[in-house]
């Protein structure tokens, strides 16, 4: 950190001590920084550029003219973060509430035309109060621009948004169509409409925050995948996640040093539980897999029956994506299906590869689900994964039942090895469950039908509940101690560094939207 990062950071935290953590002072939790200074934090001392620094409006109309202020409320501009070219615009609250101009807008596109010319991350700090109604028409044109210019770098370079204070009304669409959205608590906020436009419309009292907060986004709506609690931790955050995604689409993340030892992790056999109806968190899994702290979580609080993010092996970036059985079993859901899959697509466009831990015992039944479209969102993950061409790897810890197996990058959608562990359970359906089903007439007739299903349901499960039937097929390659995971998929990603795959030529597909 350089030295006006420093300054500036020790005006809000104070280091404790105790538990080795650093706290925010409670008084300055929620400051508010300027424009220039998120800028100063955010890139390397002495990097930025700017980049039309004398432009101003050019509205007459209702005294504007009057009121000229260089910049006209957005600092545009490019620089580097740890030595690596980004763009970057930092809306200015200061200036008309950072309302967006026509020029204003030109200014936000500019920096995104040479983004993607260069090759490299596009990066907005978002703090306005929406489009400009001064200038009628033109603002929302403005915003039109930036809106083509995000869909036709999606996919080409890596965009962030960091919402830093209001984002509402139009100025929305533009966060939503980038990869990642972070969120500052109780100081950002977006919605389409606010709290007064909805008491007007459907007679709701609602608050900015309860509308359309940090907390609202990450937990509900799923809008925004990273909260942090103040600006520095949230531009601490963007430079974090930066680190493992490459500079563009025809690019790899940077690899960090790493020297291969042994790579046995003794702690990975402890984790599962004999009893398979016990929970288990599987970022302890994760954990014994990934380079030590390397594991960086996104979209944390919403769905959390699946666990997406980014984390290091052996030093290179992959994507990570994990049922987690200590929410509702690890099931797919709506919810989770379309987290998942947004991350599976992400790190395909810019070549990350992909690493799937698999304990799924299906996908979640009920009304809710159906009639929330489980199938049209299940299919999207499964449509993310079959069209994935990155590495793609699999371990089975436990569960993998009926079709969510298949979902699940399977080999039978084009995973390129799949592993699993001796508790392992691959089948169409649970044991139980299935020696209900398949011995029904026998378990009926019976003189003990309690016992007699508990003695199908062990038959069914010594014939179909383990790995090895899956793997004499096949569609295992290998079933592997724990201990050896981390070993296993640093040689397999390392095999499969070249992969490359030739697609059928097509203008796009269609995606189950």
């Amino acid at each position: 950190m350089n030295t006006k990062q420093e300054n500036l950071l020790k005006k809000i935290t104070e280091a404790k001590l105790g538990g080795g953590e650093i706290r925010i002072k409670k008084q300055h939790q929620k400051k508010k920084l300027t424009a220039r200074e998120r800028i100063d934090i955010l890139l390397d001392e002495g990097s930025f550029e700017e980049i039309g620094i004398l432009v101003t409006h050019r509205t007459t109309d209702f005294g504007m003219d009057k009121q000229l202020f260089y910049g006209d409320g957005v600092v545009t501009g490019y620089g580097t973060i740890n030595r690596r070219l980004v763009y970057i615009f930092s809306q200015d609250f200061t200036v008309f509430g950072g309302a967006l101009s026509e020029t204003h807008a030109e200014k936000i596109c500019k920096i995104m035309d040479l983004a993607v010319k260069v090759g490299a991350p596009v990066i907005g700090l978002n703090d306005s109060g929406g489009a400009r109604i001064q200038e009628g028409v033109r603002s929302l044109g403005g915003y039109a621009d930036i809106f083509y210019r995000n869909v036709q770098a999606s996919g080409v370079i890596p965009q962030i948004s960091a919402i830093m204070g209001p984002c509402a009304g139009g100025a929305v669409y533009s966060p939503a169509m980038t990869d990642f959205t972070l969120m500052v608590e109780e100081t950002s906020y977006m919605f389409v409409t606010g709290p007064n436009v909805v008491k007007t419309v459907t007679n709701e009292k609602v608050t900015s925050e309860e509308l359309g907060g940090a907390i609202t986004h990450s937990t509900k709506s799923g809008v925004t995948h990273i909260t942090s609690s103040n600006d520095i931790q949230s531009l601490l955050d963007v430079k974090k996640l930066l680190s493992y995604i490459p500079q563009n689409n025809q690019e790899k993340t940077p690899d960090l040093p790493f020297e291969i030892g042994e790579e046995v992790r003794e702690e990975l056999e402890e984790i599962v539980p004999k009893d398979t109806h016990k929970p288990y968190d599987i970022r302890k899994v994760i954990d014994g897999i990934c380079d030590a702290a390397s594991f960086f979580e996104i979209h944390k609080d919403y769905a959390d029956n699946i666990v997406v993010g980014f984390a290091r092996l052996a030093g290179k970036s992959i994507g990570i994506i994990a049922n987690q059985p200590m929410s509702l079993a690890g099931v797919l859901d709506v919810n989770s299906s379309k987290k998942a899959a947004r991350f599976v697509r992400f790190c395909d466009a810019f070549n990350i590869p992909l690493l799937v831990l698999e304990d799924v015992p299906g996908f979640l039944p009920g009304t809710d689900q159906e009639w929330n479209g489980i199938i049209v969102n299940g299919a999207k993950l499964l449509y993310a994964f079959s069209e994935a061409t990155v590495p793609r790897v699999t371990v089975i810890t436990r569960k993998a039942y009926g079709g969510a197996y298949d979902v699940m990058n399977s080999k039978h959608i084009g995973a390129d090895m799949n592993f699993a562990w001796p508790t392992a359970e691959i089948a169409v359906m649970g044991a139980k469950g299935a020696s209900e089903i398949i011995f029904k007439k026998e378990i009926k007739e019976a003189e003990d039908p309690e016992a007699k299903w508990k003695e199908k349901e062990a038959e069914y499960a010594f014939k179909f509940a383990d790995p090895y039937r899956a793997a004499r097929r096949g569609f295992i390659d290998e079933v592997i101690l724990p201990k050896n995971t981390r070993r296993k998929l640093i040689k397999a990603f390392a095999m499969l560094e070249n992969k490359k795959v030739n697609r059928p030529k097509r203008k796009h597909g269609n995606i189950p939207l």
